[in-house]
């Protein structure tokens, strides 16, 4: 199976070269697609250097949009038979996504998340960080029986007609419940591999905010209670 990892960034001139030779790294069939979302730090000019390269397809943006608008610019172009979301940032180790597209070598699996919270609570997670994860995986699993422990998680992976076929409208941080909500109601069962993960500070980068928690809520009330 080939991987389409799609690379949402901005601004991030210090991690995203070594993202992008981790994944390289990963002994799998794949493409890399990263999506530069209007950075203004040095992101786009280190990212040249991978031009030329035939396992990494590049598209920058003059303007920064969101997230959830770099991913569906990535799918548009995803060729590959599974695909994984991967932030620029180092928060995540890519060598667990060996044990995330494991999972799809059984034909009934759909979907798979990767868990940060199923097993411990990592520490140096941020004590609102993990109040607000708590609260959407609460939702999540209220609203539309996702049965799922991490609804944030960054490493998220799905066969190609699964997301390709949706309609996503996110734009920031609400890709997130938006894919969850949309996996689930068109009946597809979310499967979790536990993750590491080593959380980083808004001074180290992080950037999501109380607003985007607010309206990742709000996301999963409003395609619950309507349609869209």
């Amino acid at each position: 199976m080939k991987v389409s990892f799609i690379v949402p960034v901005y601004n991030e001139e210090r991690n995203i070269i070594e993202v992008i030779r981790r994944l390289k790294a990963l002994t799998l069939e794949k493409e890399i697609i990263v999506v530069d979302d209007g950075s203004y730090d040095q992101t786009p000019m280190l990212l040249e250097q991978f031009r030329n390269d035939s396992e990494v397809v590049i598209h920058l943006s003059r303007l920064n949009f969101g997230k959830g608008t770099a991913i569906r610019v990535g799918l548009k172009v995803a060729k590959g038979d599974i695909i994984a979301i991967q932030d620029g940032d180092m928060e995540y180790d890519v060598m667990d996504y060996y044990k995330i597209i494991a999972m799809f070598d059984d034909p009934s699996v759909s979907v798979v998340y990767g868990s940060r919270f199923s097993e411990r609570i990592h520490p140096g997670v941020i004590w609102r960080y993990w109040l607000g994860n708590m609260v959407l995986r609460f939702l999540a699993n209220l609203l539309y029986n996702a049965n799922i422990t991490d609804e944030a998680t960054a490493y998220k992976a799905f066969r190609r007609d699964v997301i390709s076929g949706m309609d996503l409208r996110c734009k920031r941080f609400e890709f997130c419940p938006e894919v969850t909500a949309k996996v689930r109601k068109a009946g597809y069962i979310i499967h979790e591999v536990p993750i590491n993960y080593d959380p980083r500070s808004i001074r180290e980068g992080k950037k999501i905010r109380m607003k985007d928690g607010i309206v990742a809520v709000w996301t999963l009330l409003r395609l619950r209670l309507f349609s869209g």
